[in-house]
């Protein structure tokens, strides 16, 4: 009954009901994104489909760091602040001016790096998507610095159903690449009105917004103050992003797409992280005000989830990624499983290294946590460029980012067991507990079929793992009874 009570007590919180909504929709977005991707991928030819996945690319790269990596910092601002209707007019009308001049700098780039005229033509429509971007992104932090994601989540589940339907259309008729991505901008704008007029709270009025002033030296000022944010933020996307340019000056068109097709199915495992994240980070932030003590308990439950997390879904993509790429995106595919198994390394420690990094976020240790991220990328860049020398393989793509990936961790591990937050036996209980588990699968895939051994595996952990709580749970609620004292009649 008490644990009942507990969990009830659980569910109640802002934390619960928008990580509930923001997964559950995620999931539901991403099945629908999904679907429209599997129906590109086998409609139009891999020559077609891999420079779509190129302009895309290029649009994507830009616009991870587009906005500047405001986000972190409107968050902290938005919620301190006195006047928030002003700060939101200035926050968005900075974001536009951005938005434009990435914009140019998207088709610039997309001029200087490839020859093809369809990626050139491409990069010009699809490009439009980082003015959208930069406003709906801005509307998105706005909504979560007050815990309402639900909004957004409704219009991204609108905008993931109007792609549903336009996948369902390319089936009866397919239509040029070039008509299609001018029909996803269409709708890319209808998501930005929908955010404008619902998303929040009428919060946004465009004539405050074109009237609110904001000079360069502003726009310099705030970036001169958080540049350690635009790092950071832009980073997280050009990790990946710069990995499928490199596929495509190094590799093949093939190799373009087995690379997008693998980090598609690792982009829908990020999905829960990466929203529990946002939600645990203003409580983390609140907590901290309180002192440190407050956010430990904070960080050390979210980190023990994550880690579990990525054992399971590294493993399950181990067992069934030979069934599911070619089931999902034909046989033209059958040798992606291998390429995604690797990509799929990273996922064991990128769960946790996100709530790392939010926690040096919420100390205020930004910019430690940006030349984190900066050395990551180097490392990243290096391993890829040397090991391309001597392999022309995706293989060499994928194991950079891991092992970059894992030497970023680490460096956040020390820093951590310097401030207090963590223990060094917290750090290698992790890393010897996740290669025991892994190394473990691997081992016993050998004698038991994967499939049937991904739920064996994980009953017979969850099962211990109950068996422990339950007995810690009860063992916490029983009530020390203290016994009066009682002389001993053998001392005198």
């Amino acid at each position: 009954m008490k644990l009942f009570k507990a969990l009830t007590a659980k569910l109640q919180t802002n934390l619960f009901k928008n990580s509930l909504w923001g997964i559950l929709s995620n999931i539901f977005q991403n099945i629908l994104f999904s679907v429209f991707f599997i129906v590109i991928a086998r409609q139009y030819e891999t020559h077609d489909f891999a420079n779509y996945i190129i302009a895309n690319t290029l649009y994507s790269f830009v616009a991870g760091f587009s906005t500047l990596g405001l986000g972190s910092w409107f968050i902290r601002e938005l919620m301190h602040s006195e006047d928030k209707k002003a700060l939101i007019d200035k926050f968005l009308k900075i974001q536009l001016y951005l938005g434009l001049v990435f914009y140019v700098f998207n088709v610039g780039i997309s001029f200087v790096l490839y020859d093809s005229s369809l990626i050139r033509s491409l990069s010009l429509i699809i490009g439009i998507n980082v003015i959208f971007d930069n406003l709906i992104y801005m509307i998105k932090f706005m909504n979560i610095a007050q815990f309402e994601q639900k909004k957004s989540f409704v219009i991204l589940t609108v905008e993931a159903l109007l792609k549903f339907l336009l996948a369902c259309l390319l089936l009866i008729k397919t239509v040029p690449i070039i008509y299609l991505s001018v029909m996803l901008i269409v709708l890319r704008l209808v998501t930005l009105n929908l955010f404008i007029k619902f998303g929040s709270s009428n919060q946004i009025n465009i004539r405050h917004i074109l009237y609110a002033k904001v000079d360069r030296q502003e726009i310099k000022k705030i970036v001169a103050a958080n540049w350690s944010f635009v790092i950071i933020a832009s980073i997280s996307v050009i990790y990946w992003r710069i990995g499928n340019i490199i596929v495509s000056k190094y590799l093949t068109l093939v190799d373009v797409a087995n690379y997008e097709v693998s980090y598609r199915l690792f982009s829908m495992a990020e999905i829960l992280p990466v929203i529990v994240a946002s939600s645990i980070y203003p409580l983390m932030i609140n907590a901290h005000k309180l002192g440190l003590p407050n956010m430990k308990p904070i960080y050390k439950n979210a980190f023990l989830a994550y880690a579990a997390y990525g054992l399971m879904a590294y493993t399950f993509v181990y067992s069934f990624s030979d069934l599911i790429i070619p089931f999902l995106f034909g046989d033209k595919y059958l040798e992606t499983a291998a390429y995604c198994n690797e990509m799929f390394l990273t996922i064991l420690i990128f769960p946790t290294a996100l709530i790392q990094a939010h926690v040096l976020l919420t100390m205020k240790l930004e910019k430690l946590d940006m030349i984190c991220n900066v050395a990551s990328l180097v490392i990243n860049l290096l391993l890829c460029f040397i090991g391309l020398h001597y392999f022309k393989s995706l293989s060499v793509i994928n194991y950079a980012i891991f092992f970059s990936f894992l030497a970023f961790h680490l460096v956040q591990d020390i820093v951590l067991i310097r401030r207090k937050v963590t223990t060094v036996l917290h750090v290698t209980s992790f890393y010897a507990g996740s290669a025991a588990i892994v190394f473990g699968f691997y081992f016993l895939s050998d004698y038991i079929n994967k499939i049937y051994l991904y739920f064996i595996f994980w009953a017979v952990l969850a099962l211990i793992f109950a068996g422990v709580f339950f007995k810690w749970f009860y063992k916490k609620q029983v009530p020390v009874i203290n016994q009066p004292e009682v002389a001993d009649p053998l001392i005198p």
